[in-house]
């Protein structure tokens, strides 16, 4: 999900800021210009780290600036199908919820919950299960599989990020804390019968 990348871009160091130390322009306005973009192949530029290398500066005819030829380490936000991740509900709707997992939210649509009917109850912001026992709401914390991955660059809130619960292992993390409590609960009442 998160890698380490070691990137190169060339930087326009406007007049105006010429003069001062360089390295701590350059990174600045590597900041400014790359932090939160979204790139199809590369995902999503969370921060810059390190700057490596600072090129000789370059002048354009009828350009004050100068343009340096940066090296550097930025960290990425890359998601990957099958990978499990665990995340916060930061919004639940009728078709779903969705899932804050760092820079970008996805979607875990009502049909990958459980095998369980579920409704939406519009009142309390929740998707309840039929027979009542089990809810997911805002601020619950799931362990998913992502499924899907479409990441548009031209409009970032447009990329889709699908993911799954259907499986062993996955889901609120309270409903697998219980699971494994009833699990122990059991394997010990069955070591004391033996």
């Amino acid at each position: 999900m998160y890698k380490m990348m070691r990137l190169v871009d060339t930087v326009r160091v406007p007049p105006t800021q010429l003069g001062g130390d360089v390295g701590s322009i350059v990174k600045n306005l590597l900041r400014e210009k790359l932090e939160g973009l979204i790139d199809k192949k590369l995902g999503a530029l969370v921060a810059i780290c390190k700057i490596e290398n600072i090129g000789e500066g370059h002048i354009l005819v009828g350009d004050g600036a100068v343009y340096y030829d940066v090296t550097f380490k930025a960290i990425m936000f890359v998601p990957e199908l099958q990978e499990l991740i665990e995340g916060e509900i930061v919004e639940t709707v009728s078709f779903g919820a969705f899932i804050g997992i760092g820079p970008m939210d996805g979607l875990l649509h009502i049909s990958q919950i459980t095998d369980d009917f579920i409704s939406y109850d519009a009142k309390n912001a929740r998707l309840v299960t039929k027979g009542g026992g089990k809810s997911l709401g805002e601020g619950d914390h799931v362990r998913v599989r992502v499924v899907a991955v479409s990441i548009n660059e031209r409009e970032p809130k447009e990329s889709k990020i699908g993911f799954t619960m259907r499986q062993t292992a996955l889901g609120k993390l309270q409903w697998l804390e219980e699971a494994r409590k009833k699990k122990q609960a059991s394997s010990g009442a069955a070591g004391a019968d033996a």
